[in-house]
């Protein structure tokens, strides 16, 4: 899969994301969020609220996150893992406001008025949901 197809189908509103990150000590977190977009095919950027997958990233800027769409049949599923890595992570700014602006319109004050920081990530591996020989 091509990194424009890819964007395709992480930027897809139907799919299912996982965003995982550990802490410097090495302990894991995965939580599902909605927010993130890739905006080139090197670059993904997401809304985060102060959570636990916050603080790792401040400790450790490396993550993956796993993109699903559901098939009749795990055999059937379309998805792609992605390697990150933080870039940046903005407390105030244009795309923090953006952010802010959408989360508020689907789903109120108390969702945007909850997000702290805009992250960007550089993209630095793509791999495919299953792939044999892992």
């Amino acid at each position: 899969m091509d990194r424009k197809q890819v964007m395709a189908m992480f930027n897809k509103e139907t799919r299912i994301g996982a965003l995982a990150t550990a802490n410097k000590s090495g302990e894991v977190n995965a939580a599902v969020f909605g927010s993130p977009r890739m905006i080139d095919e090197d670059t993904v950027i997401m809304a985060i609220g102060d959570n636990r997958s916050y603080r790792n990233l401040q400790e450790n800027p490396k993550a993956s996150f796993l993109v699903v769409e559901p098939g009749q049949a795990p055999a059937t599923w379309k998805g792609v893992r992605l390697y990150l890595e933080v870039d940046s992570m903005e407390r105030y700014g244009e795309l923090l406001d953006s952010f802010r602006e959408k989360i508020r319109e689907l789903a109120g004050d108390r969702s945007a008025n909850a997000i702290v920081a805009a992250v960007r990530f550089k993209v630095t591996e793509v791999r495919p949901l299953i792939a044999p020989a892992d």
